[in-house]
């Protein structure tokens, strides 16, 4: 009786960063453990537009970069539902879960025929509803990871910003902005701002003031199911045309309100826009790192319950 042939390994897409240092013999490396364990069925530079149709073929999408990578790959790959899998070549990797050789070392399980373990991450869906006055504004239907900022922007005044949760008014925050973040996101911008950590296998979502005016705003953590609406009713009014001389001749900033998704994708606030924020119908999927884990990389990389650093006695 002939032996039965070896079964087929796990089909990966590649995505190479190649503004990243490294990233030329990362993927030579990464390329050969999936030829070794698996299939390799494509390739494409992180900066693509659209992904090339060969990806809708592979298992999973394996992305070489840092987390801004991670972040601006799962928006691109998101219509194809596979599981990204992020290799860290950039300087934190709080999201890209392996680096060389925690990926060297679980390639068999990978790329073989071992399941995969993944998690799912939610999204934020944010739409602008433009006010009459602000119609010449592009429209703005886009999904974010980790959060959706409104940053009051140059020159850099106080705006005001009205709240309304699941269509019931809520406070109206003065400040130099506002951020919704994801779990996921909660330990980026949102953390920096004076945000909690939200474990990632919670389905919620924060909401933190930047440097509210008043100390009575705190942040408010909300269920992933909740409808935002924010209306801004005192921004720094973007302009309605731009230089068309280079440099100007009388230089002037005010470049005015912004909303900016995961650092990534923003557009001009003016005066009565509406802001909407729920949860996108989708979620961004992950392969996990069963060596490492969430809390383990709160104190590894974050430093999270460090202790105090005492001065030895001499």
């Amino acid at each position: 009786m002939p032996a039965s042939a070896p079964s087929r390994g796990r089909s990966a897409f590649l995505v190479v960063n190649s503004d990243k240092p490294d990233a030329a013999n990362a993927a030579h490396t990464v390329r050969e453990l999936i030829q070794r364990h698996g299939t390799l069925v494509g390739e494409s530079t992180a900066s693509s537009l659209p992904p090339p149709p060969i990806a809708a073929n592979a298992d999973t999408i394996v992305v070489l970069g840092g987390d801004g990578t991670l972040l601006w790959q799962a928006r691109r790959f998101l219509h194809l539902a596979k599981p990204l899998l992020g290799v860290n070549l950039g300087r934190f990797g709080f999201m890209a879960e392996f680096d060389l050789a925690s990926l060297t070392d679980q390639a068999p399980r990978l790329f073989g025929t071992h399941p995969l373990q993944t998690h799912d991450a939610p999204l934020l869906r944010v739409q602008v509803r433009r006010a009459p006055t602000s119609a010449h504004l592009p429209p703005f239907d886009e999904t974010a990871l980790n959060e959706a900022v409104i940053t009051a922007g140059p020159p850099y005044r106080l705006v005001s910003l009205a709240m309304t949760i699941d269509d019931r008014p809520g406070p109206s925050i003065s400040g130099d902005g506002l951020i919704v973040s994801t779990a996921l996101g909660s330990t980026a911008y949102n953390l920096s701002a004076g945000g909690p950590i939200i474990s990632p296998m919670t389905d919620a979502m924060c909401v933190t003031a930047i440097a509210p005016f008043s100390l009575a705003f705190r942040p408010i953590v909300l269920p992933m199911k909740s409808n935002i609406d924010i209306r801004a009713t005192h921004v720094n009014e973007p302009p309605t045309t731009l230089p068309t001389v280079d440099p100007a001749p009388t230089p002037t900033i005010h470049l005015g309100t912004t909303l900016v998704l995961d650092g990534q994708r923003a557009t001009p606030i003016a005066t009565n826009d509406l802001i909407s924020i729920s949860k996108h119908h989708q979620a961004a999927s992950f392969v996990a790192n069963t060596e490492s884990d969430y809390w383990q990389r709160l104190v590894g990389k974050l430093h999270w319950g460090a202790e105090p650093k005492l001065r030895t006695k001499g």
